[in-house]
């Protein structure tokens, strides 16, 4: 058994549903969304993967997410991005049962996740921002571990183990305890835990935040692998060109709001994702009062 002293495990199913309905805060009014590119509507006959209405959540005096609605199209690539503060971890973990709401409702598949919170995050593969895990367990015990919580039968969890493993380069360290692995290296035992249970929508928090070139595009190709056999991927990231290459999806957050939400074709338009993005966010300052920083050549 683990530790008792460690933080709770990534596929650890999280608080209980809320008591009673969920309403809007009394001390502002919920504005109303207008995105400057409408997503596109779901299949015909299909849910959304994910949907979320009116979410807000506040920290004290400041409001992190205000009245955030989006539908994620099952089967897509969804980019989530903005500036730093945004509220893109706020929606993201109020969106998988990591943050209770203040407001709003979150439907996984059709399902209410908190009416029925153990069964719509059975549903989901998270991988969190300052992802905790129980790290005096070597990489293949983590692994193996989180894929008996999700009820998997010892074979298939020692199978599937084996196989992640192999494909996030980590089978040479499979016996290293995690406290001892790099910052790379953690966050790609921690997406393996978010995998060893084939989730129907997979939720990753900057996953290739200090990962190698060569491991981000190994992951890359797992997660492309993944859509096309009918999963959902949402990703937050700071890196356009990435985003831009591998979603089909985007919507851009900033000050708790979606700004902009389609394909990424759309929100784009004739511009690059970046500028596009720059457009929208605002706050772009030069540089030409730091004079003293440039060097000379005398």
């Amino acid at each position: 058994m683990p530790p008792e002293d460690v933080d709770t495990p990534l596929s650890d199913p999280g608080p209980g549903p809320a008591t009673g309905p969920v309403v809007p805060p009394t001390t502002e009014p919920v504005p109303d969304p207008s995105p400057v590119v409408a997503g596109p509507a779901a299949t015909a006959g299909s849910a959304p993967a994910l949907s979320v209405r009116g979410l807000w959540r506040r920290f004290g005096q400041k409001v992190a997410v205000a009245g955030i609605d989006l539908d994620v199209p099952a089967g897509s690539f969804y980019g989530l991005v903005g500036p730093n503060g945004a509220g893109k971890t706020t929606t993201l973990s109020m969106s998988t049962g990591l943050l209770q709401p203040d407001a709003g409702t979150v439907h996984v598949h059709g399902q209410d996740l908190w009416a029925s919170p153990l069964q719509v995050k059975a549903m989901l593969g998270v991988l969190p921002d300052g992802v905790k895990l129980f790290d005096r367990l070597t990489g293949e015990q983590l692994i193996t571990y989180a894929g008996l919580l999700h009820g998997l039968d010892r074979d298939t969890t020692a199978e599937r183990t084996r196989d992640l493993l192999t494909a996030m380069d980590l089978t040479a360290d499979k016996g290293t305890l995690v406290v001892d692995y790099s910052a790379g290296m953690t966050k790609k035992v921690a997406l393996a835990c978010a995998l060893v249970h084939v989730p129907r929508l997979l939720v990753l928090d900057e996953p290739f935040e200090a990962v190698d070139p060569v491991s981000a595009a190994n992951i890359r190709d797992i997660l492309a692998s993944y859509v096309r056999s009918g999963g959902t991927v949402i990703v937050s990231s700071h890196v356009m060109d990435l985003v831009q290459r591998m979603c089909d999806h985007v919507a851009i957050i900033a000050g708790g709001h979606v700004l902009a939400a389609g394909t990424v074709d759309e929100v784009r338009g004739d511009a690059s994702l970046e500028d596009r993005f720059v457009d929208l966010v605002g706050g772009r300052v030069s540089g030409e009062g730091l004079a003293w920083l440039r060097t000379s050549s005398d």
